[in-house]
């Protein structure tokens, strides 16, 4: 089973592909290049392992929320191959993403992922890691850092995203439970293509004609590709 991710919510692109149980995966920190890497690096992928698009059972790309420029180049690529493909597409929340990322690296079970949102806010969710699985403890959302809370299941969590260079301003309540700190750590499609294998063999996946980023703020509405 070949299954293809990607993720530009970031300052880096990054595409990995799970094969067999594999990962194998490129991450460039080129900000602003976004659109000019993607496709040169999936090929690069692709072609590396002997493999060509038609290969592929689905393409999963980081769904949000991040940098509203960057969502719309990986849904745009996705949507543009699973249309090419006839392949299923899995949008992949980013903040999961992230927390896979710090619970790994950190060893730890219960992450809460914060990316900077700008306009004095930031993007939020908490996840639990068990047995290989990132599951919710909450809703994603996007607020003020005074406003964010964690759930009452675990009294020690890791904080992981840039959100956290925002912890001055979050709850004390919040910031005395988190007993670590890693605002270096952002998404990566390693961690996405990881995620969505699970949701693909669940079943948990979308056509390419309903594809949509998750930006968390109502104002903002994502374009379908012309004449889909």
């Amino acid at each position: 089973m070949n299954i293809l991710a990607l993720d530009t919510t970031a300052e880096a692109c990054s595409v990995a592909l799970w094969r067999d149980g594999q990962v194998f995966s490129y991450l460039e920190s080129t900000p602003r290049t976004h659109t000019r890497r993607l496709m040169p690096m999936i090929q690069s992928l692709l072609d590396e392992q002997g493999l060509v698009p038609a290969d592929l059972a689905a393409v999963a790309f980081g769904r949000g929320p991040g940098s509203f420029t960057g969502l719309r180049i990986a849904a745009g690529v996705a949507q543009g191959l699973a249309f090419g493909l006839n392949c299923p597409v899995l949008p992949v929340s980013s903040l999961a993403a992230c927390a896979l990322q710090g619970a790994l690296a950190h060893k730890v079970s219960h992450v809460a992922a914060a990316f900077d949102a700008r306009m004095g806010e930031v993007y939020w969710g908490c996840f639990e890691f068990a047995d290989g699985l990132v599951l919710p403890a909450s809703d994603e959302r996007v607020c003020a850092p005074e406003a964010v809370t964690l759930p009452a299941t675990a009294r020690a969590w890791l904080g992981a995203g840039d959100g956290w260079t925002l912890a001055d301003r979050m709850p004390a309540e919040v910031t005395n439970a988190v007993k670590n700190r890693d605002a270096a750590i952002f998404p990566t499609a390693d961690a996405i293509v990881r995620l969505a294998v699970r949701d693909f063999l669940n079943g948990n996946h979308c056509n390419a004609e309903d594809v949509a980023p998750v930006y968390l703020r109502d104002s903002v509405a994502w374009q379908k590709l012309p004449g889909r």
